[in-house]
């Protein structure tokens, strides 16, 4: 437990320091100490319903997390606050430590997504770790869809979210991995030391409902082994917290799909405690995956808002 006149980043810092996947990483960059001025990060966005609307009504960050004023630019949803989430570096670099805190008050809509992919550089001491903290009260929805994360060769992150979802409440959280920069060289592929991913969920009185830790470690375990990533490149985890009665009605539509020659597969089952679904798709391509996860998230928002998805950007 963090006391809380700790800095927000401090849990990060705590995570690392104590999962045994990142005990032999424990040594400083001899460019600047972990968790130092200018390896750290905050970004806190709070959303409420007023007046109709969805409005990002506190806002609180650190350098390198930005965002600019949230907008309502969805058609199918004018209402809901859309906000992109920018950082200022280039790449997650060793040492640095994140927090990301998202709230939406009662009846909030929000989609939140990243200006990027984000990238975590090649490591030669340390390691990169970020904490996020999604709290949604009765009758809210988020859509929280980042683009891929890209772990380039030697890199070591870690990932750790903690839900609070209401009963009432919606959220869609997906996370894309893919294999690194595997057109840049060879070894690029699969080329990261070690990747822990962990997700956990709780209702607003503190009864757990399910949580899920991914670890990923090339190097001590062969990626292409059947039951790991066989000849899949890339690797979405898709988090639906749903009422009930909602979550039964996307599982009957989204049906398994494995297409070896095509390089896809997906598939949805449910999480425990009638918490919601999980959906997940390995595939060849980014593309591949990314048009999988949109026809999931377009499941989820006709059988929850009863809204259509807004028409792809040309860039995605």
């Amino acid at each position: 437990m963090i006391p809380a006149a700790f800095p927000p980043w401090a849990r990060a810092e705590a995570l690392g320091a104590s999962m045994p996947e990142f005990a032999p990483f424990q040594d400083e960059p001899p460019q600047m100490r972990s968790g130092s001025v200018g390896k750290t990060g905050l970004l806190r966005l709070g959303f409420e319903h007023r007046s109709g609307q969805t409005i990002l009504a506190n806002l609180q960050r650190h350098a390198p997390y930005m965002v600019q004023r949230a907008l309502h630019c969805d058609e199918e949803m004018p209402d809901m606050a859309c906000v992109f989430l920018i950082t200022t570096t280039g790449c997650v670099l060793q040492g640095d430590r994140l927090a990301l805190d998202i709230t939406l008050g009662s009846r909030a809509q929000a989609h939140l997504t990243s200006q990027s992919a984000t990238k975590i550089h090649a490591m030669d001491a340390n390691y990169a770790a970020q904490s996020q903290t999604i709290t949604l009260a009765d009758d809210a929805y988020l859509e929280f869809l980042p683009d891929p994360v890209i772990p380039h060769r030697h890199s070591r992150f870690l990932s750790d979210t903690q839900i609070c979802v209401a009963p009432s409440a919606t959220l869609l959280f997906s996370e894309i991995i893919q294999p690194g920069r595997k057109h840049h060289r060879p070894d690029e592929c699969f080329g990261a030391t070690v990747l822990s991913i962990s997700t956990s969920a709780t209702r607003p009185d503190g009864r757990p409902l399910f949580a899920e830790k991914l670890v990923i470690e090339p190097r001590r375990y062969l990626m292409r082994q059947t039951g790991v990533m066989n000849s899949f490149d890339v690797f979405a985890n898709v988090i639906l917290c749903a009422p009930k009665d909602k979550a039964e009605r996307i599982h009957e539509r989204a049906e398994a799909d494995v297409n070896l020659a095509e390089g896809v597969a997906s598939g949805a089952c449910h999480l425990p405690n009638d918490a919601g679904l999980i959906f997940k798709v390995l595939g060849r391509e980014t593309a591949q995956v990314k048009a999988k996860v949109r026809e999931f998230w377009g499941l989820v928002r006709k059988e929850v808002i009863g809204a259509a998805l807004p028409p792809p950007y040309l860039w995605r």
